[in-house]
């Protein structure tokens, strides 16, 4: 008796999981991003800070140029002692380190600025695709700007970039 029911349970319980239908979907991110105010603001930010820095290299650059070329003509001219030549020399390798020192600092104050401007922009759509993935009973989201995936089936995975847009308001 006990194994008659073992068995028709065991017949019975794969039929209760096949009925059961997983929903997969998959959202691309970047898109729903680029379509977000904040992210435009964000650009536009971030490319006020670039012109910036890329303008104090520039002043730096120009005002290196000019006292190398005051430097050359006065060589050329012999006009210059040794020990004024060698400090002038010297002062001019310190803006060089200093201009290069600037451009690194930078470069990294840029990568810094865009990671925080961003990751208010990224949590804001990761927190709409989870609400989304909830509201529609979803087992995963796959984020196909982040992970690569060659394949999907459109007729098994929801592609749910349009809800997570209406979420945030977006058209």
């Amino acid at each position: 008796m006990l194994k008659k029911i073992a068995i028709a349970l065991m017949l019975i319980l794969p039929m209760g999981v096949a009925a059961q239908t997983l929903k997969f979907g998959h959202v691309t991110s970047n898109e729903i991003i680029m379509a977000m105010p904040e992210f435009t603001k964000a650009q536009t930010d971030l490319q006020a800070l670039e012109k910036k820095y890329t303008d104090e290299i520039k002043r730096t650059n120009d005002e290196f140029n000019k006292k190398y070329q005051e430097f050359q003509q006065a060589m050329a001219k012999d006009s210059l002692p040794q020990n004024i030549a060698e400090r002038r020399q010297k002062e001019l390798q310190d803006m060089m380190q200093r201009s290069e020192q600037f451009q690194q600092e930078a470069a990294q104050n840029m990568q810094k600025a865009q990671t925080e401007l961003m990751a208010p922009i990224s949590k804001k759509v990761e927190d709409a695709i989870k609400a989304v993935g909830e509201a529609e009973n979803m087992v995963y989201i796959f984020d196909l700007a982040r992970t690569s995936i060659p394949f999907v089936n459109e007729k098994l995975s929801v592609n749910v970039t349009p809800l997570v847009k209406a979420k945030l308001g977006l058209k």
